[in-house]
């Protein structure tokens, strides 16, 4: 295939496997498996290199997803974190030749942050012998935001900061995956503007990105599924469950 750039080997796997679990996760689960997508390219390419290529994929697989979701998301959850995910995309661009070279640092981070918050949950859910249904204060999902846009910048692992501000309000899964899949909608198409000014778009990918680009059809259908498969109790705890596997993830490398 002289008309595809000359990827390393093993690339075609990788990307497969990374694009078909984007569209699943975006449109089934919204937000755990998908970070995984990221390290699985970056496996044969540079991470940076990695995060251009997925960013018009991903956005290829909203546009998917938002149409089955268009009419079920939480509007107020959307307002409270999407002013403040974009202030953490214009950090995220300020620093994103600093985490680039410091990759770990990031991951870590925000692997720690997912495996505490569970770990809190599941706290509260023995000693209340349930898991309650709580609407975090206004202020925790501004700075969850934030991190959301800033990690999704640096490198599309935005998913779990956001899941920690939705999960505990134990939304019916279809109005949790909708508000992720409108939240990262706006998100990865806004990012397109920084990836544009870091000189990260190019015009090679074009190919890849075509060839690429039906497995995101297969994977949102799929996604679509498999969430249907499930009640909201078991639902609820395969995202903790994810989660703590993400951070795990992130922090293990």
């Amino acid at each position: 295939m002289t008309w595809l750039p000359d990827y390393p080997q093993f690339f075609w796997l990788t990307a497969i496997m990374a694009v078909t679990l984007v569209g699943i996760d975006k449109a089934g689960f919204g937000g755990g498996l998908g970070v995984i997508a990221t390290p699985l390219l970056a496996l044969t390419i540079p991470v940076p290199e990695a995060a251009a290529l997925l960013l018009p994929l991903l956005i290829i697989a909203d546009l998917f997803s938002v149409y089955h979701y268009r009419h079920r998301f939480d509007r107020s959850s959307l307002i409270l974190l999407l002013p403040a995910a974009l202030v953490g995309i214009a950090l995220g661009t300020l620093f994103f030749d600093y985490f680039s070279d410091n990759e770990r640092v990031l991951k870590v981070g925000i692997g720690l942050i997912a495996l505490l918050f569970v770990l809190f949950q599941a706290t509260r859910a023995l000693i209340f012998g349930v898991l309650e249904k709580y609407q975090p204060p206004a202020i925790v999902g501004v700075l969850l935001g934030g991190i959301s846009g800033f990690t999704s910048t640096l490198a599309h692992v935005g998913g779990p900061p956001a899941s920690m501000y939705l999960l505990p309000q134990k939304f019916p899964r279809d109005l949790f995956v909708g508000t992720t899949v409108i939240l990262f909608t706006i998100l990865n198409a806004v990012k397109l503007i920084p990836y544009s000014y870091l000189g990260l778009l190019r015009v090679g990918n074009l190919t890849t990105i075509l060839v690429l680009s039906p497995l995101c059809y297969m994977g949102v259908r799929l996604g679509i599924y498999l969430n249907k498969r499930f009640s909201d109790f078991w639902f609820n705890w395969l995202i903790y469950a994810l989660l703590f596997l993400t951070g795990l993830k992130l922090i293990i490398g």
